[in-house]
């Protein structure tokens, strides 16, 4: 007997049907059978349900005679079930990876339960997937199982099959089937949760929901969705003939009417000659049923009301009133924005005509974002050398508590911003400012970058669209024209910037000031830091940071990091800065020793907390090696990296450390401890010789001395050599930091 029984009805559903059976036979938990029911499909359903059968003795293809709808090919496949969980799952659908051990992890620590509701999350035919807005309902905490009665605002979630597991005995005990129609979920999901002695939850994604462009049997226009008040006829009986679920009545009866008028209200459901008559029958259910008793949110009480009097045209006035009015809201609201925008434009016309400020100095970073990177680092050294000066951080009002206290925050957008921008002597940022800025005879516009290119950048781009995206090289090379010194960490980046950015600004080959950090912060400080994380005394902590992919429009993890973790053992943590953090598709629940630092607005001080880097493609790298520590890249995809977006050399050639070109050779490296070895020690070496040559805790000192005072005569200052230069160490007492620099 299996532990599983995975039921996967398929009609019309060939372009899918692989991948959802090849996410099942994917996972890591092997103890199930799949049950592929064949509903008289005219695709090729069923010859693909056929090669999977014949491929894996775990399948079974099960063809039926004739098309009987998905409930009864659901029960089809039940009657062939030898599980003790069912679990069900659409043609069209996929299970996540380790999605079956999570489930069977969760049932096992919580006694085996009736019931298993987990989460899913919805992928569109674009590739973005976005997870379940009700997921808080699932949260694991108070007991393990619990009775609905206990949690009854589990009803709130959508109510379909398969974000559920279920005992079969209980199933069979309680003669539970699926009805044929459209809407079949609904008389099995309410009648289960309503029955079932023992639920527990699982706050994890283990379903991608597909949201099919076209296709979805119940997102066409048809009469067919009048099957829905047959469906709730079903569930009215079960409750009547059950006194003990009399309770439950006014639940019903709300949910009932929410599922109506959200029918009503969809446009592209019922066609336009039926819609009167759809009216009709859902308010004769609403007076047959009608339980008051339940509590109704205000906003939906005239609905409701509406909609039991069987007062279609108010109810249809009501619905066209609001509609209006919120287009009336929006019609407003964009004046209002309009009108803004040009008092904003003459505003900072009129302060363009005053005089420039001599002490003023606007700082700011990439999309006006936190207090961080170089031009951070800048301003503070502007405040510390420069008497006088009157510093301001563009950012937005969330990130303002970055801000230090005596820096000014300035919020884009906004009066204050445009005079700043007007009158400021100083302007710095790692990227661009405003494109209506207009550079005045008198200010000084420092371009302080992003780090160390490694990607193509610039007017290099110009012969690569899919990097380019659509980048206005006219505009850029406006914005490039504005600079007056445009900084460099090393003369890599001198040689590239000067090609890809050209212009008659200035060069000031001075190392890069956020790397200051690196060589000014002390053991105890390092240790504070990894305490604020969150990472455990004597653990070794992994920073995985992967850089963009412009090939893709769906940004994911390329690391199965949950497998990683497995592999390294309890002794080591990930600090993760990926966009889905917690493993290919980003939904699963956070594993104990995965730590989500994606937003996390500082690199450096998760650089600084961490043991050893694994990344990609990053500018990171660059800086990374200053801490001498272990570098690991993972280039599983550079022949598609290096066909989009293209890179100055070969960083397989000469990297900063080991190289793994694969997910198992990655995990190999590090099983083997080859990560933290002597020849990683080596290349680090060598690539901190290049690319870091200023990097030694001066370069913020050595900018402000030659832009905000004028300095010239003995800059740069003299840098000491590499072995002469004293990186952040990690905490003596932190065992899993000792011996990494191989």
């Amino acid at each position: 007997m299996p532990r599983f029984s995975v039921i996967v009805p398929a009609f019309r559903v060939q372009a899918y049907l692989h991948a959802c059976l090849d996410s099942v036979l994917a996972q890591s938990f092997k103890d199930y059978e799949i049950v592929v029911v064949d509903d008289c499909s005219p695709d090729a359903c069923g010859p693909i349900a056929d090669e999977f059968a014949r491929r894996d003795p775990r399948v079974t293809a099960l063809h039926l005679p004739r098309n009987t709808g998905l409930g009864p090919a659901r029960n089809a496949g039940m009657g062939r079930a030898g599980g003790d969980y069912l679990i069900f799952l659409d043609g069209d659908d996929t299970l996540l990876p380790d999605a079956l051990q999570t489930i069977a992890d969760r049932i096992d620590a919580t006694g085996e339960p009736d019931v298993l509701m987990y989460d899913y999350a919805r992928t569109y035919w674009t590739g973005r997937s976005v997870r379940n807005v009700l997921a808080a309902h699932l949260d694991e905490g108070g007991p393990d199982r619990f009775r609905l009665t206990d949690r009854p605002e589990l009803l709130q979630l959508l109510m379909v099959v398969w974000n559920k597991a279920y005992r079969r005995a209980f199933i069979e005990a309680e003669g539970f089937t699926f009805p044929p129609g459209y809407y079949e979920d609904t008389p099995w999901t309410y009648p289960v949760l309503m029955s079932a002695g023992s639920i527990a939850v699982l706050d994890a994604v283990c379903v991608s929901y597909r949201q099919r462009r076209r296709g979805n049997i119940l997102s066409t226009t048809s009469e067919k969705h009048f099957d829905v008040f047959d469906q709730y006829d079903r569930v009215f009986a079960f409750i009547d003939a059950r006194p003990e679920l009399a309770l439950w009545r006014p639940v019903m009866f709300r949910r009932m009417l929410d599922h109506f008028s959200a029918l009503f209200a969809s446009r592209d459901r019922l066609p336009l000659h039926s819609r009167a008559a759809f009216f009709r029958r859902a308010a004769a259910s609403c007076r047959r049923y009608r339980t008051p008793g339940a509590p109704v949110p205000r906003r939906a009480l005239l609905r409701h009301g509406l909609l039991r009097l069987g007062a279609r045209r108010t109810y249809q006035a009501l619905s066209g009133a609001q509609r209006l009015g919120g287009r009336l809201r929006r019609g407003v609201a964009g004046a209002r924005r309009a009108v803004r925008g040009v008092a904003l434009r003459a505003h900072y016309r009129i302060q363009l005509r005053l005089p420039l400020r001599s002490r003023d100095a606007v700082f700011a970073t990439r999309g006006g974002g936190g207090y961080t990177g170089s031009p951070a680092a800048i301003e503070a050294k502007v405040r510390e050398l420069v008497p006088g000066v009157r510093t301001a951080w563009i950012c937005r009002p969330v990130d303002a508590h970055t801000v230090p206290t005596g820096t000014r925050h300035l919020a884009p957008g906004t009066f204050a911003h445009g005079t700043a921008l007007a009158r400021s002597a100083y302007l710095v940022n790692d990227s661009a400012f405003d494109r209506g800025l207009v550079k005045r005879r008198g200010q000084v516009l420092l371009q302080t970058h992003e780090g160390t290119p490694l990607r193509t950048v610039g007017t290099d781009l110009l012969d690569r669209p899919a990097a380019a995206r659509g980048t206005d090289f006219e505009q850029l090379l406006r914005s490039v024209d504005t600079w007056d010194f445009s900084l460099s960490a090393n003369p890599h980046s001198t040689l590239v910037r000067e090609r890809a950015y050209p212009s008659a600004y200035t060069t000031l080959e001075y190392g890069s000031p956020r790397n200051d950090v690196y060589h000014r912060t002390g053991p105890a400080d390092v240790a504070r830091l990894r305490e604020t994380l969150g990472i455990p005394a004597g653990c070794t902590a992994l920073l995985y940071a992967p850089t963009h992919r412009d090939y893709r429009r769906v940004q994911r993890s390329g690391l199965d990091l949950e497998r990683l973790v497995r592999v390294l053992g309890p002794q080591f943590v990930v600090l993760a800065r990926a966009p889905h953090p917690a493993g290919p598709g980003g939904h699963r629940a956070p594993h104990p020793r995965i730590i989500d630092v994606h937003g996390h607005r500082s690199v450096e001080t998760l650089a600084l907390a961490s043991d050893a880097l694994i990344t990609d493609y990053a500018s990171l790298m660059f800086d990374y090696v200053n801490l001498d520590r272990p570098v690991v890249l993972h280039l599983a995809d550079i022949e598609a990296y290096e066909a989009a977006r293209g890179t100055y050399f070969d960083i397989t050639a000469f990297p900063p450390g080991i190289v793994a070109r694969g997910q198992d050779e990655l995990f190999d490296i590090f099983a083997t401890d080859h990560w933290r070895g002597s020849r990683s020690a080596q290349l680090r070496a060598a690539f901190r010789a290049r690319f870091c040559p200023y990097d030694d805790g001066y370069a913020a000192e050595r900018v402000v001395r030659r832009v905000f005072l004028g300095e010239t005569d003995g800059l740069p200052l003299p840098v000491p050599s590499a072995a002469r230069r004293t990186p952040a160490a990690l905490p003596a007492q932190d065992g899993a930091g000792a011996g990494l620099k191989g």
